[in-house]
Order: structure tokens, then sequence, then C-alpha cells
């Protein structure tokens, strides 16, 4: 007997679009896990065990539940869908007018599997380990509301790069650099493309660019004696943790990538251009 996960946005039509998937689903034999998706949390709370016979999960929200759910998932492979019920959803492979016929092709082995790399990430205090995390999309140093500017040391495999004196600095996966790096100017990168993207949120030097470096590499990053107080460190924009002169972070490429499903069909540069609005002719 197949096991399939469902991992929900707490949304009323999500929430009841669910429950309809989950009836269908079990009238076809197939056993259902179902979960509302995290909300924001701290680095150091736990989450309940992932069922280890999980055929496929799919995930019905946003961008947000989908990084919550993989997450949840840690270092499984186990291959996941998103299904869109937020606002962009550039996660989301399919939509809730198509949740049923999404299913029925994924039960019936039409698709394949795409890996997307995650990054791993720790947070040490005097060399002592405070808090380990895996992502998706980026690992965001940022200041808080009252704070001074950032000011970022940051190494590349031990070699001094740069101080970054910016608002924040992202590291961002090719997944994630739809996500807030693109707000903060860095260029869109192809999933299958190698790459980790460092790109600085308002920078006080205006030469300081976003930089695309290869995924093999080490990021240490330290605060310099300058930066102010209220500085954060956020993960996907799903955990967030106080930082300050003590910590260093370290950041590269995690040994498990995601497993995303993907559907016949389905082209990304046409995804890429629907989500992000681009306008034009069809060449």
């Amino acid at each position: 007997m197949k096991h399939v996960g469902l991992v929900v946005k707490a949304d009323e039509e999500a929430l009841r679009t669910a429950e309809a998937l989950a009836a269908w689903l079990s009238d076809k034999g197939i056993r259902v896990s179902t979960r509302r998706g995290y909300k924001e949390k701290t680095a150091d709370q736990q989450m309940e065990e992932v069922p280890s016979d999980l055929f496929c999960v799919f995930v019905l929200g946003g961008d947000g539940t989908f990084l919550s759910a993989v997450r949840w998932l840690g270092n499984l492979s186990v291959p996941i869908l998103g299904i869109k019920f937020g606002e962009v959803g550039f996660l989301a492979e399919s939509t809730e007018e198509q949740v049923f016929e999404t299913a029925a092709r994924i039960l019936a082995g039409e698709f394949t599997l795409t890996s997307r790399m995650r990054l791993s990430v720790k947070v040490l205090r005097s060399g002592r380990l405070r808090a380990r995390e895996t992502v998706l999309n980026d690992v965001v140093v940022h200041r808080g509301v009252l704070a001074r500017l950032a000011d970022i040391d940051t190494h590349v495999d031990g070699t001094y790069l740069t101080t970054y004196r910016a608002d924040g600095l992202i590291i961002a996966t090719p997944t994630g650099s739809t996500a807030y790096a693109l707000a903060a100017g860095g260029p869109v990168v192809h999933p299958a493309v190698s790459a980790l993207l460092l790109a600085p949120i308002c920078p006080f030097t205006l030469t300081n660019r976003p930089l695309i470096l290869p995924d093999s590499v080490r990021i240490t990053l330290r605060l310099a004696h300058k930066s102010g107080e209220d500085i954060q460190l956020t993960l996907d924009g799903q955990t967030g943790l106080e930082i300050d002169r003590r910590d260093e972070i370290v950041v590269e490429q995690a040994p498990v990538p995601v497993q995303m499903i993907t559907l016949p069909g389905q082209d990304y540069y046409d995804v890429l251009k629907a989500k992000l609005k681009w306008s034009g002719g069809r060449g």
C-alpha cells in the first residue's frame, strides 16, 4: 500500500481541498498522513518524525508551506510536489484546479525527479555548535528594525573576500535566486547551474555587487566590530536567530538535495516568464 503525505497551508480553501484529496486517495487504497505547515519557528524547535515509508509528499500552499515541508522531510529523499494556494508559488508544479489530475499522473508514474541543491548552515559561538539547519532557498544576515548597517566579514574557502557594509547579506541557492535575492537585485540562476549566490542587501558601497560562486565553496560569515546590535540570521524565511560578534556562520552545500517532482510538459522558462510576468513576443 502506497503512503502519501499531505502538508497543508493553514488556509480554509487549502484545508478543504486537502480533505477532498485525502478522501480521493483513500478510495484508491492509499494511506494518507496529513499535517499543517509550520509557521515561523526558532532554530532549536523540534519537528515530529517523518513516516519512513512515504511514496511522495503533496504540498498544498505557497512557497512558505513548501519550504516548511522540505524542512520537515530533512535528509529523506522523498519526492515532493507543490500545489499552489499562495501568491507567487515559484516552487509549485501544479495549481489547485489541477490537483486530482496531478495526483493521478503521479500515482501512475508520469513524472520525473529533479534534484535541487540545499545549503547546510552551522552557527558556532566560541567554537561550540549553537544551531544547525538545512535550507533550500537562502541564508540571510540582516539588521533589525533599529539597528545600524551590518558589517559582515566574509571568507570563501578560508580566504578573506570583503566586509559587506549593508542592510544585510543573502547566500542563496539557484532555487532561492528567485526569492529574496531577486528582490535584492541578484540574478536569476537556473536550478541546473552548480552555483551559490552572494547578494548584499542595499550595500553602502555601490561596488559591492552580487557574486556567483562554485557550489563547492565554504562561506564563513562574522559580524565585524562596527556592527550594531539586533542583527538577525534567517533561514529560508522560516527560522530566526539573533546573532552577534561571537558567532561564526558556516555555509556550504548540503550532501542531500531535495527531490522535486516535475510533470511532463512543464518548462522552466515558461514557468519563469509566467511568475515574473515577462511580456513580449514568442520569438
